[in-house]
């Protein structure tokens, strides 16, 4: 269906749902981090704890959430798990997001929004 007068078609009910568990997921500022941090390159649970600031079984925790969502996955190296995001459009929603709301924070001329509370 399409919405009026935009000319785009409305997602599924599915597709929705989806979008809203992955940004579910993304929602925690850990979470978001892990996979900031991925994006820029692939790492093992103890480097993603000492790079985001988080204990190791919180952040292995964090790790196992996103890879039973689909959002990271592992490969085994040797006696270590390597992580990394496979999906090119969670890098780039990521990337997209932080960036722009970094840029909106550095700027001191306009308000920063407060999404919170919503």
């Amino acid at each position: 269906m399409a919405a009026a007068g935009s000319g785009f078609d409305d997602p599924s009910a599915d597709v929705l749902a989806d979008a809203a568990a992955a940004f579910g997921l993304l929602a925690s500022p850990a979470r978001l981090h892990i996979v900031w941090a991925l994006a820029q390159g692939e790492s093992d649970v103890t480097g993603l704890a000492a790079r985001v600031g988080g204990a190791l079984p919180a952040v292995s925790q964090h790790l196992t959430k996103l890879r039973l969502a689909g959002l990271v996955r592992a490969r085994r190296e040797g006696r270590r798990q390597v992580y990394f995001v496979d999906d090119p459009d969670v890098v780039d929603v990521v990337r997209l997001a932080v960036t722009r709301l970094g840029a909106r924070a550095d700027r001191t001329d306009l308000p920063t929004p407060r999404l919170r509370g919503l």
